[in-house]
């Protein structure tokens, strides 16, 4: 059994495809906060295709943890020079892996927070990139404002402190640039966010307004902060996984990423700095990216949504055993047409009906054995960004809502904490705590749930929303999930036929 390192790429060539780089020539160009499996399954991927192409050297990729969980990333990644296994798999069971080499640093920001500054602060550096999930931005859902709560954002917002937030060390590093005249790096967001610069954009200005007003201005005037849309479903690395790349190479990588072969990344030409020519290796480089973000926010993300939960209570748990079932394929589809295509912009360049099909046919690979409790992860920040829009705008249209209330109702009958077999469900969320409190008040009063603003907004106060949901609650206590989609569809249906 071969370890996974720079000694070992030579005898590796001849399993898989390895790096045809010189790795000991790239030098750092982009810092990245928050390397987990979605970050190289994707930028780190391109990035790599790109050096392969024999791109500039000096692109390469310094990763930076700044939570306890990232000491493992931390000693994997030194352990292994920064490499690892991506595994694509594809419907019919093969796969296609490569060691991929684009990371070529890794600093744990609580190690040695100077580093991470210094890093940031390099000439070379031209880029920062973040993926940090959708609360990692501290925006106020029902608001849209930047929220100061996190303890290290308010441990950053205090005078002279060590950073311990992205934000935190991101202003620090902009400040010395600032102070040795120094042109500033791009932000570059790569999360599943609406606008995700924009927010980006806001959550960054508005932590330096707090800090230092001045700071803030030369920001807001200086630093570039392009829009992206992201696409590659990339589950949870298993044990099983692990034991797989072994077997099938001879290989001891500790960490693999394994992900579907579908890509997409839509970037807008917005660089402070320069960037890496993207467009080489398959990026989209558009001027304008929000009607892609909406088409994959809206339908992509918002049907993990809109199949979790009903198919959970349904007995499901895994994404592709949802959508080989004709009963919740159908459900879902429509939801797509029905309530979120509406309320869309033209897409240039895609047809949005073999769009919706072909999400079906990705979410449907048994290979990849993406699991529904990945998908229902910190809810309270997808369905408000996700769902909720969709219903805002199909409510303004006096459009249908009806799928997307069940929805949200079978996410509420989700936080009871049990499925319809009576097994308890395991559920993380950062407001787990005031969601269940709301759950077992709507048991007495029917719609309070909708009353938290923090998650629904004024959604609450909407009769024809609330209505739709209290309807969809009942349902699903009456009869139970899969009835519940059942009796909607039909009742659709019935409601089309000409009298």
């Amino acid at each position: 059994m071969t370890s996974l390192n720079d000694a070992a790429l030579p005898e590796l060539a001849g399993r898989l495809s390895v790096p045809n780089y010189d790795r000991s020539a790239v030098s750092t160009g982009i810092v990245h906060f928050g390397v987990g499996g979605f970050h190289r399954s994707h930028e780190a991927m391109f990035i790599d295709r790109l050096l392969n192409r024999g791109g500039s050297n000096d692109w390469g990729i310094c990763g930076v943890g700044v939570l306890p969980s990232d000491a493992r990333m931390r000693d994997i990644l030194q352990t292994q020079d920064g490499l690892y296994t991506l595994v694509l798999k594809n419907h019919a069971g093969g796969d296609d892996a490569r060691i991929i080499g684009s990371i070529n640093e890794y600093l744990y920001a609580p190690d040695d927070p100077a580093a991470v500054i210094g890093k940031l602060a390099d000439p070379a550096t031209r880029i920062v990139s973040l993926s940090v999930t959708e609360g990692g931005y501290s925006i106020n859902g029902s608001t849209g404002e930047f929220d100061p709560r996190a303890r290290d954002i308010l441990h950053d917002l205090e005078p002279n402190t060590v950073p311990q937030s992205v934000f935190g060390f991101i202003t620090a590093a902009l400040e010395r640039r600032r102070r040795d005249g120094l042109r500033p790096f791009t932000i570059m967001s790569c999360d599943n966010i609406q606008g995700n610069g924009n927010v980006a954009r806001k959550s960054l200005v508005s932590f330096a307004r707090l800090k230092d007003p001045t700071l803030a201005d030369w920001i807001s005037e200086n630093v570039a902060f392009p829009n992206s849309m992201v696409d590659r479903i990339t589950p949870v690395t298993t044990d099983a996984d692990r034991a797989a790349v072994s077997h099938s190479y001879g290989l001891t990588d500790a960490w693999p990423v394994i992900a579907e072969p579908f890509e997409q990344w839509v970037l807008e030409d917005k660089f402070t700095a320069g960037r890496p020519r993207l467009e080489d290796v398959g990026v989209q480089i558009v001027e304008d990216v929000e009607p892609y973000e909406l088409m994959k926010l809206r339908l992509l993300n918002a049907s993990h949504q809109v199949m979790s939960y009903l198919g959970y209570l349904a007995g499901h748990r895994y994404v592709h055993e949802v959508c080989t079932d004709p009963q919740f394929v159908d459900f879902v589809l429509r939801y797509m047409a029905e309530e979120a295509t509406p309320t869309l912009r033209p897409v240039p360049g895609i047809d949005l009906s073999a769009y919706r099909t072909e999400l079906i046919r990705r979410f449907s690979n048994p290979a990849i054995q993406d699991t529904l409790a990945r998908q229902m992860v910190d809810a309270s920040d997808r369905i408000p960004k996700f769902v909720l829009p969709v219903i805002r705008e199909q409510l303004e249209l006096s459009g249908p809502i009806d799928r997307a209330a069940l929805v949200v109702a079978a996410w509420s009958r989700f936080l009871e904490g049990t499925d319809e077999e009576g097994q308890p469900i395991e559920i993380t969320d950062r407001r787990l705590e005031a969601l269940q409190a709301a759950v077992r008040t709507d048991q007495d009063d029917p719609g309070s749930f909708l009353n938290l603003p923090e998650v629904f907004g004024d959604l609450g106060q909407n009769a024809r929303f609330v209505a739709a949901y209290c309807q969809a609650r009942e349902a699903l206590k009456r009869s139970g999930a899969r009835a519940a989609v059942q009796d909607l569809t039909n009742l659709c249906l019935s409601a089309r036929k000409p009298s």
